[in-house]
Protein backbone atom coordinates (compact mmCIF):
# COMPACT_ATOMS: atom_id res chain seq x y z
CA UNK A 1 0.00 0.00 0.00
CA UNK A 2 2.80 2.49 0.96
CA UNK A 3 4.76 1.19 -2.24
CA UNK A 4 1.68 2.33 -4.29
CA UNK A 5 1.38 6.04 -2.50
CA UNK A 6 4.90 6.49 -3.12
CA UNK A 7 5.31 5.22 -6.82
CA UNK A 8 1.95 7.29 -7.33
CA UNK A 9 3.30 10.49 -6.53
CA UNK A 10 6.59 10.12 -7.82
CA UNK A 11 5.16 9.61 -11.39
CA UNK A 12 3.14 12.65 -10.72
CA UNK A 13 6.14 14.82 -9.97
CA UNK A 14 8.06 13.36 -12.89
CA UNK A 15 4.49 14.37 -15.25
CA UNK A 16 4.44 17.64 -14.01
CA UNK A 17 8.04 18.45 -14.31
CA UNK A 18 8.02 17.43 -17.71
CA UNK A 19 4.70 19.22 -18.70
CA UNK A 20 6.66 22.69 -17.10
CA UNK A 21 9.95 21.73 -19.19
CA UNK A 22 12.31 21.08 -15.89
CA UNK A 23 15.01 18.71 -17.55
CA UNK A 24 14.62 15.19 -15.00
CA UNK A 25 17.87 13.92 -16.00
CA UNK A 26 21.11 13.56 -13.54
CA UNK A 27 22.80 16.33 -12.93
CA UNK A 28 26.31 16.51 -15.23
CA UNK A 29 29.79 16.87 -13.08
CA UNK A 30 31.02 19.10 -16.03
CA UNK A 31 29.99 21.87 -17.70
CA UNK A 32 30.26 22.35 -21.55
CA UNK A 33 33.33 24.53 -21.05
CA UNK A 34 35.26 22.28 -18.78
CA UNK A 35 34.35 19.73 -21.35
CA UNK A 36 35.82 21.14 -24.39
CA UNK A 37 38.81 22.28 -21.64
CA UNK A 38 39.41 18.06 -21.02
CA UNK A 39 38.74 17.33 -25.02
CA UNK A 40 41.20 20.21 -26.14
CA UNK A 41 44.14 18.71 -23.26
CA UNK A 42 43.87 15.12 -23.95
CA UNK A 43 44.12 16.05 -27.73
CA UNK A 44 47.31 17.97 -27.21
CA UNK A 45 48.55 15.25 -24.90
CA UNK A 46 47.73 15.55 -21.44
CA UNK A 47 47.17 11.82 -19.65
CA UNK A 48 43.47 11.02 -18.44
CA UNK A 49 45.21 10.57 -15.11
CA UNK A 50 46.50 14.19 -15.20
CA UNK A 51 43.14 15.56 -16.04
CA UNK A 52 41.46 13.07 -13.20
CA UNK A 53 43.54 14.97 -11.06
CA UNK A 54 42.87 18.29 -12.40
CA UNK A 55 39.37 18.38 -12.42
CA UNK A 56 38.37 15.93 -9.52
CA UNK A 57 36.03 13.44 -11.32
CA UNK A 58 36.45 9.72 -12.01
CA UNK A 59 38.62 8.29 -14.86
CA UNK A 60 36.27 6.66 -16.20
CA UNK A 61 33.73 10.26 -16.76
CA UNK A 62 37.32 11.44 -17.89
CA UNK A 63 37.60 9.00 -20.53
CA UNK A 64 33.94 8.91 -21.27
CA UNK A 65 34.73 12.65 -22.40
CA UNK A 66 37.80 12.48 -24.24
CA UNK A 67 36.87 9.34 -26.10
CA UNK A 68 33.37 9.06 -26.79
CA UNK A 69 34.17 7.05 -29.19
CA UNK A 70 34.87 3.90 -27.41
CA UNK A 71 32.09 4.38 -25.04
CA UNK A 72 29.45 4.65 -27.15
CA UNK A 73 26.66 1.67 -26.77
CA UNK A 74 26.34 -0.58 -30.25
Amino acid sequence: MERYLLVERTQAGLQIGKAVGKELDRQKKTTNTQRAEIIAKHEAGVSISELVRQFGISRLSIARIAKPEAYKPS
